[in-house]
């Protein structure tokens, strides 16, 4: 592929990405069932369920990379109509590329651009170890904002309503009985900054550890009720906590508060890129 291909290729798929609240990128399948040179959603419902299998097939869990999801469209004389859709993670348009009709110069396209775009959110336990702290706690804060929208998706078929009462249930664990409003006053930050953002690369694993453990035990209780899920929310991060005591690591509570939040990290790096890029361009 030419240079400017490759460049109308990635702004093809960037243009049809979206971004939750939680800054988790995802696709949506009929948006990127046009842009693969699909034209009809019952030929591409298959390439979907061939990459179901396929990330099944990687014991890889198929709901937190295919959500199913309505879409309300318009209709004649104002009516409104509720189609089938997903919400794709960039690893499930990367297998539903892989699983395209090869023949189609569209699916080719994705399969090089999900196939590397992929590999760029993914690092080495050796590449992780040699990024600086920041680039650490970048990471990592990315991976706790992916893995938390995946525990609220379950929180809430688990029967919950009140996500805060919910979120302080593990911190409290995790916390030897602080809540989130505890760990802000402790770390000195504002109650309207998230706490996450003031956490070291260490503390956001262990709260990574937390909350990818939650959502497994949830699933695998097949809980059904607030106060349950709360409680095991509140139990899976007193374990946490008892492994970090056992191994001999240092309690979160007792880790050092960054100076820097997480997002200022991020705008200073956005800056310097910036600067870099005009330097380039003089």
């Amino acid at each position: 592929m030419t240079n400017n291909l490759v460049n109308k290729t990635e702004k093809d798929f960037e243009s049809i990405k979206h971004v939750d609240e939680n800054g988790v990128e995802f696709w949506y399948a009929r948006e990127l069932m046009t842009m693969l040179e699909y034209s009809k959603w019952g030929n591409f419902v298959k390439v979907i369920d061939k990459a179901k299998e396929s990330c099944k097939n990687s014991n890889i869990n198929i709901f937190e990379h295919f959500a199913d999801v309505g879409k309300t469209i318009k209709m004649p004389k104002g009516a409104e109509k509720v189609i089938d859709d997903f919400k794709l993670s960039r690893y499930a348009c990367y297998l539903i590329a892989q699983n395209g009709d090869s023949r189609k110069k569209a699916i080719a396209l994705a399969q090089t651009y999900f196939a590397v775009q992929t590999r760029k959110q993914e690092i080495t336990r050796q590449e992780y170890e040699q990024l600086s702290e920041d680039d650490k706690r970048l990471y990592t804060r990315r991976n706790v904002k992916d893995k938390n929208k995946y525990l609220f998706n379950t929180a809430k078929l688990a029967g919950v309503k009140n996500y805060g009462k919910f979120n302080n249930y593990g911190y409290r664990g995790l916390y030897n009985g602080e809540t989130a409003k505890d760990i802000a006053n402790r770390k000195g930050i504002s109650e309207k900054e998230d706490i996450l953002d003031y956490m070291s690369s260490t503390e956001l694993a262990a709260n990574l550890f937390r909350i990818t453990q939650t959502d497994e035990v949830l699933k695998n209780k097949n809980i059904h009720n607030e106060d349950d899920a709360c409680i095991t929310h509140h139990n899976v991060g007193q374990a946490v906590r008892q492994t970090i005591k056992r191994i001999g690591g240092t309690m979160p509570e007792n880790l050092p508060t960054p100076s820097k939040s997480a997002k200022q990290i991020e705008q200073e790096k956005q800056n310097e890129l910036k600067e870099s890029d005009k330097k380039k361009l003089k």
